[in-house]
């Protein structure tokens, strides 16, 4: 049962300094959320601060515990940070899903590896990522022109044995509406382009209303440390959790490139057919002003996602209003005079073939191609000047999952493209169906799938073989206990899949590889050939040109199957708690990161928890000058962490960190080194009076911290044993459980660590100096 306090009340106890020495225990859940009775143990709590997205809660019984500091001497008052509504809701949410490459392209802007002192090299990396991100929006929105325009408008539509199957298309069949007004080829076109408009509309309304949600919420104002650039990460930067102006920016300029986009399909294939010879001269001269001016707005919206990069060292207030006013209207202005362009009377003028979208995709696909590897140079220059030995894929985990943004957007696109082409022509063979280079795309997924299922097969292998060597480990870990030969196995078992999160980046690097190679030989044979593999292979080797077929009829079959469970399975995860769970670290990591390649990106639920942490755990020191703990499981011990690096120093240091189930070091220091390096890991360890973590062998997500020399043991407890007891016990009477992830405070190893901490915070620290004035802007940026 939860109630509601009054937060004045509840916050004004909280500001009396005349009772210092209070400790507050602040808990903050893990992957997949939790309830508040649960985290406090208790059926009875009080929200104190915050609304129905996040929110802090007490026990009913610790509502006023500011006045009563004799009660709590020797104990804490906890507290219960929830924030699963954050990321989680109804089955709406699964639309997200379909951004999925925008959030990958987005992750790889923040797995750069560590470098200092080389800025120009930093930002030339956050300028590729977000090229990457541009080509992915040109991308989603050239695919739905092509489903709208082409398939339906301009192929359907004009062909009478498939506008006849669909009666919806009648009015835009010349032969099915007897040379109705809209069965002109520009007209039809231009009533067509409204679908990708909208979708255009709808990216930028869900960018807006999340970043009025989220960007927007400003964090605590405070100095810029000094020694930054010494070793510390960016994350404890004044602005880093405030992307509200690049966000405005490159909202506008997505916004400009897919309408653009919708623009040049529109206006370009009119272009093309008043350019033929004899044709007529104005039309010819305002389809190339036409064409000029697309190039131009296309080149302005370039820049615009160049110019600028991050604001971190400062909270950046401006917003670029008049740039983003201009851009927007400018482009809008170009789409409608496309489509009055493209819908004047052309005599003669039939839709026939193809619409130009070989050469669209087939320019996509080679750009991307070139960022990527221009990418994989950069990120070697900077994983050179530091190396890292526990960086993913010695720092190419950026360019690596760039690579799989790409191809995500590729197979979004080739699926609904082939799904649709099916759908409308059925088995007749009537239109000529999507772009041959989608074809050859589709046509490399089942080497693709063939390459990534041995090398799993390679994985299971080497799991096997550390199940084997586990099992005396587990009876060396339960000494004198009768042995029970399932029990031991099972246990093993767990610990060596517990692994295979380790051997991830093996497994990306080995797809993101086969990805780039098979992408681009699937390039050069629609370059080479303009036809489908399978016509593409006629008369050469009866096995080649067998194997062509069948690669393309499977993979067609595949790339639309595929994308059809992708959405299903997207929203049953959404709507089914466990399996949100299994999927829920993947999208709590993807999600914790701002917006700083992809504007369409799902917005990022720490610009929101970050600076709720940081709120409370200062507003609590400063008032009562009491002593805080604060206990994050799983990727709360993450927030945890960033919210630590955003305090003051002088708040740090009366901070107690107790993490458990943590990914701080397994897979942020793996993936992001950047920012959770060992030097930024240490610094941390530095700056907070201390620091302890839990983990078990059976955790597939948390781990140690690993911090180098005397540091290591002072942070890392050593491994829980899981399960707690192997056989039965006095203490366990029932055969205890493999927890893995979850339960730490089961174990009584978390009790002790808790206390611990308590007993290091002295109560009689004098509570911190008020900060003098307010923080100095500083101007310099960081284009990371």
């Amino acid at each position: 049962m939860q109630k509601d306090a009054s937060t004045g009340a509840a916050e004004g106890r909280a500001a009396r300094p005349e009772e210092p020495g209070t400790a507050l225990e602040l808990l903050v859940h893990g992957v997949g959320g939790t309830t508040p009775e649960r985290m406090l143990d208790d059926p009875r709590t009080v929200r104190i601060t915050g609304d129905d997205t996040a929110a802090v809660f007490r026990r009913a019984e610790d509502v006023d515990a500011e006045s009563r500091p004799d009660d709590y001497r020797g104990r804490p008052v906890p507290e219960a940070y929830v924030w699963s509504n954050l990321t989680s809701g109804n089955g709406t949410r699964a639309l997200w899903l379909l951004l999925l490459p925008f959030m990958v392209v987005n992750l790889a802007h923040w797995m750069r590896p560590t470098a200092r002192g080389r800025r120009r090299t930093v930002r030339l990396y956050g300028l590729l990522v977000r090229l990457a991100g541009l080509t992915l929006t040109v991308l989603l929105v050239a695919a739905v022109c092509e489903v709208a325009l082409d398939l339906a408008a301009w192929q359907c539509a004009g062909t009478p044995a498939c506008a006849e199957r669909h009666s919806w298309l009648g009015f835009l069949s010349p032969e099915v509406s007897d040379g109705g007004w809209w069965s002109r080829p520009g007209r039809r076109l231009a009533l067509a382009a409204l679908v990708p408009a909208a979708l255009t509309g709808l990216l930028w309304y869900l960018s807006h209303r999340t970043w009025s949600a989220y960007e927007s919420q400003e964090p605590m104002s405070r100095p810029i440390e000094p020694d930054l650039e010494a070793g510390r990460t960016a994350l404890s930067r004044p602005g880093f959790w405030y992307g509200r102006r690049l966000v405005a920016r490159l909202r506008a300029a997505h916004t400009a490139a897919g309408l653009l986009t919708i623009a040049a399909a529109v206006g370009t294939s009119a272009a093309r057919f008043d350019h033929r010879p004899g044709g007529p001269a104005l039309l010819d001269l305002l389809g190339r002003l036409l064409e000029a001016a697309l190039i131009a707005a296309a080149v302005a919206v370039v820049w615009v996602v160049c110019r600028r990069g991050r604001s971190e060292r400062r909270l950046d207030q401006e917003l670029d209003a008049r740039l983003v006013r201009r851009l927007s209207s400018a482009v809008l202005v170009l789409l409608a005079l496309s489509a009055l362009y493209a819908g004047w009377e052309r005599p003669g003028w039939e839709s026939a073939g193809r619409l130009p979208g070989d050469a669209t995709f087939s320019a996509v696909a080679l750009v991307q191609g070139l960022l990527v590897i221009a990418l994989c140079v950069v990120a070697h220059l900077l994983h050179g000047i530091r190396p890292d030995r526990r960086a993913a894929m010695r720092g190419l985990g950026g360019p690596a999952v760039a690579m799989l943004a790409c191809a995500l957007g590729g197979l979004m696109s080739g699926g609904v493209s082939q799904r649709v082409a099916d759908w409308l022509d059925g088995t007749g063979g009537h239109i000529p169906g999507p772009p041959v280079v989608l074809t050859w795309q589709a046509s490399v997924i089942p080497p693709l799938l063939v390459v990534v299922l041995v090398f799993c097969g390679w994985l299971g292998w080497r799991t096997w073989l550390l199940h084997r060597g586990e099992l005396g480990a587990v009876q060396r870990d339960y000494p004198g206990e009768p042995q029970d030969t399932t029990r031991t196995r099972r246990i093993a078992r767990t610990r060596a899949l517990a692994t295979l999160t380790d051997r991830a980046p093996l497994l990306v690097a080995v797809t993101a590889a086969a990805t780039l190679l098979l992408g681009a030989g699937a390039l050069v044979g629609a370059m080479a050939t303009a036809h489908a593999p399978g016509e593409a292979a006629r008369h050469t080797y009866a096995a080649v040109e067998s194997a062509a077929e069948t690669a393309e009829a499977l993979g067609s079959w595949l790339i639309g199957v595929g994308f059809i469970l992708f959405v299903t399975w997207g929203r049953r995860a959404y709507k089914d708690p466990s399996a949100r769970r299994t999927i829920g670290i993947l999208w709590d990591v993807g999600t914790f990161w701002p917006r700083a390649a992809h504007p369409f990106a799902p917005p990022c639920y720490a610009e929101r928890a970050v600076p709720d942490l940081t709120w409370r755990m200062a507003t609590w020191t400063r008032a009562t000058g009491g002593r805080l703990v604060i206990s994050g499981h799983s990727q709360g011990s993450v927030l945890a962490a960033a919210a630590a690096w955003q305090l003051t120093p002088s708040d740090r240091r009366r901070v107690a960190l107790l993490t458990y189930g943590s990914p701080l070091e397994r897979l942020y220091g793996r993936w992001f080194p950047a920012h959770f390096g060992p030097a930024a890991l240490s610094a941390l360890h530095d700056d907070v009076d201390c620091w302890r973590n839990l983990h078990r062998l059976t955790d597939p997500i948390g781990g140690p911290v690993r911090l180098s020399g005397d540091c290591g043991p002072a942070v890392d407890r050593e491994p829980l044993k899981d399960p707690l007891a192997y056989g039965r016990t006095a203490e366990h009477p029932l055969p205890a459980p493999i927890l893995g992830h979850s339960d730490y405070q089961a174990d009584p190893a978390f009790a002790q660590e808790r206390e611990r901490l308590l007993a290091r915070l002295r109560p009689e620290v004098p509570a911190p100096r008020p900060e003098a004035g307010p923080p100095q802007a500083d101007s310099g940026r960081s284009s990371a």
